[in-house]
């Protein structure tokens, strides 16, 4: 039995937002999460339902993709599936025709589900790996520790402060009023009401580091994103406690453990995350595929 490929409109991105929720439990492995989904929120609700794909069968959703740019899915599956040969063959197809509406022609990207049988699929369709990504995972079973630093949840008095840290922990072009404009804009959507943005402060006061915490729900797995450090602040342990804070965020609102990936490469920033309490989990290896 075929699975069917749509692409939701605004009206549908809260029950894809909930089918998310449900597959961020403990046993599953790391992929796509609802916060994902939020903090690309920050374009828009019609930018964000347009780069939504899901395949399902039977009214039941199986995947669900996130087109994080034109070259790039993110993908999530439901846990009981992620070795359905039926679903594997049928995301291979959509993926490989530009006509079916989800990746172009050209090198594209797929990420993935580690383990999940589609990574095995798409190899067999010529898709070669990509760079390995560290994921790790802190569990909330025990107290968190304080994080040493004085953090204050952000709000609309406190975004432009976040914003500035945000943009100069990342070097991106938006100016800082920008940055403010798409808070206000990922504030607004269905996932930020299970989510805590967080901004630290240091003892003379200067924010210095930024982070969101985004819940799927009580007891199951949390995600961190985006964390960083103002440059100017930078060595002073401020990553770290930010990230703890998150933590003790995630705990707060009931989740059983709180996750991120970053390259592998960022040696420092998994160096970060394993100073905060977070352990190896994983190595993850997308798909990609050349350009011909």
């Amino acid at each position: 039995m075929t699975f069917t490929l749509e692409t939701p409109t605004v009206d549908d991105l809260d029950p894809v937002l909930e089918v998310l929720r449900a597959w961020q439990v403990p046993d599953a492995p790391f992929q796509l999460h609802p916060g994902d989904v939020g903090w690309f929120w920050r374009t828009g609700a019609e930018t964000t339902a347009a780069a939504i794909r899901t395949w399902s069968r039977d009214g039941r959703t199986a995947a669900v993709g996130l087109l994080d740019g034109a070259d790039l899915l993110r993908l999530a599956i439901a846990p009981d599936l992620q070795q359905d040969e039926g679903l594997a063959a049928q995301v291979v197809a959509d993926v490989g025709q530009p006509d079916r509406g989800v990746l172009p022609d050209g090198e594209v990207y797929v990420e993935l589900p580690v383990g999940a049988h589609v990574r095995e699929a798409l190899g067999r369709d010529g898709w070669g790996s990509d760079e390995p990504w560290t994921v790790l995972q802190r569990d909330l079973s025990d107290p968190v520790e304080d994080p040493g630093l004085r953090v204050a949840v952000v709000g609309p008095e406190l975004a432009p402060a976040w914003s500035e840290v945000h943009r100069a922990a990342f070097g991106t072009p938006l100016t800082a009023e920008a940055i403010t404009e798409r808070w206000h804009t990922l504030a607004g959507g269905p996932a930020f009401e299970e989510a805590r943005c967080l901004l630290g402060f240091d003892e003379h006061d200067n924010p210095v580091a930024s982070i969101i915490a985004w819940s799927a729900g009580p007891g199951r797995v949390g995600l961190i994103e985006p964390m960083g450090a103002h440059p100017d602040y930078r060595g002073r342990g401020h990553g770290r406690a930010i990230t703890v804070a998150a933590a003790a965020a995630l705990q707060e609102m009931g989740a059983c453990a709180a996750a991120v990936a970053t390259t592998t490469s960022n040696v420092g920033g998994v160096a970060t995350y394993r100073s905060a309490g977070y352990a190896e989990i994983a190595q993850r290896l997308d798909r990609r595929r050349e350009a011909a």
